[in-house]
């Protein structure tokens, strides 16, 4: 589809806000629940206009939303006429997206990942704060062999060069 111009832009906005007010506050289906309007593209000619929505449940739940959008699809584009002053009102096409559930997945797998690197980090603190001499004597005799390994390595290295 190409880039749309701002008379598209502004009547997606518009079929947007139409359709999301629409489904929250004015349709009663039952069948339509946790729906999300996504993103809307309207065609060039302002014939149709293709509505991404997100339905949160089960494929079931899923596919009951998209039926009852379907059912409500001529409420909602008189919705739209009264708000957009066209020629044509726009046919809406409905399409499912996952998207809302995919960034749940990724925001859980993003916390989970901060949880382990928040325990790893808060143990290697309560190491220091229980001051385990043991390790942290193994830690500083590793640096000071590595320190003079590399003292001992200089100087040999000054004393060929002179």
């Amino acid at each position: 589809m190409p880039a749309p111009t701002r008379r598209t832009a502004r009547a997606a906005r518009v079929i947007r806000e139409a359709v999301s007010t629409g489904i929250l506050l004015e349709i009663k289906d039952p069948r339509v629940d946790n729906v999300t309007v996504i993103d809307v593209e309207v065609a060039e000619d302002m014939r149709s206009a293709k509505v991404y929505v997100s339905v949160m449940g089960t494929p079931a739940k899923q596919a009951l939303a998209m039926k009852g959008l379907e059912s409500a699809r001529g409420f909602l584009q008189s919705k739209i006429g009264e708000r957009l002053d066209t020629r044509y009102i726009p046919i809406l096409n409905f399409s499912l997206t996952d998207m809302i559930q995919k960034n749940q997945e990724l925001e859980a797998a993003f916390r989970k990942i901060d949880e382990e690197k928040g325990l790893a980090i808060s143990a290697f603190d309560e190491v220091q704060e229980e001051g385990d001499e043991e390790l942290l004597e193994e830690v500083s005799a590793e640096e000071d062999m590595s320190t003079d390994d590399l003292l001992a390595d200089e100087s040999g290295e000054s004393k060929q060069d002179s």
